[in-house]
């Protein structure tokens, strides 16, 4: 990891906004790097090990407990973003239409977004509620990165990693390097960190 990232992801990272309504975000002022991910992939367990706080992030059990979009800011350098989890949730209908609808306008319209890191889980890999989101960021130009987790309970990682980056390499909008993480074993945190860093300087 270099000295640069190191540094950055030695600063302090805080809570400092959630947004449950599209009028409610707040003014555009960092780079912003987005995670997202089928409920129950790991988001907030992942930016809890980026940034070394075990707490910072609300992680459960429960799928779909993510309600809102949650920002956190790494030193004066960037904004860490938490998305609403997809895919499932304990929640009616309509709450989730209206998670799905904000998620959708943030990821289309913000200006100082520079790239979703796509997480993705190794045991599972890509579903249909990927590939819809990976469609609509492409017919967007929001550039994503794929980002496997739980990769310390995956069968067959190699063949999983393969299966993956062949078909992000079918997207326009997809960066070429898929990363692959746990937040238990430490696996991947530092290039994650790395490739973080790189897009706040």
């Amino acid at each position: 990891m270099s000295e640069e990232a190191r540094r950055l992801f030695a600063q302090e990272c805080r809570f400092v906004f959630g947004a449950a309504s599209l009028d409610r975000l707040p003014e555009p002022e960092l780079v912003e790097v987005a995670f997202a991910g089928r409920s129950n992939v790991g988001k907030s367990s992942l930016i809890n090990a980026l940034t070394g706080r075990g707490a910072l992030a609300r992680a459960s059990n429960t799928p779909g407990r993510t309600r809102q979009i949650n920002f956190f800011r790494l030193d004066d350098a960037l904004m860490l973003v938490d998305l609403p989890g997809y895919g499932y949730a304990r929640a009616p209908k309509k709450e989730i239409a209206a998670w799905t609808k904000l998620v959708d306008a943030y990821l289309r319209g913000r200006t100082p977004l520079r790239r979703l890191m796509l997480l993705i889980d190794a045991r599972h890999g890509l579903k249909d509620s990927d590939r819809d989101l990976m469609k609509m960021l492409d017919a967007a130009a929001v550039s994503y990165q794929g980002v496997l987790t739980k990769i310390d309970k995956a069968d067959d990682l190699e063949a999983m990693k393969a299966e993956v980056s062949a078909e992000l390499a079918k997207h326009v909008a997809a960066h070429p390097r898929l990363l692959a993480t746990s937040a238990v074993s430490g696996a991947g945190l530092d290039e994650t960190r790395e490739e973080i860093a790189s897009l706040a300087l």
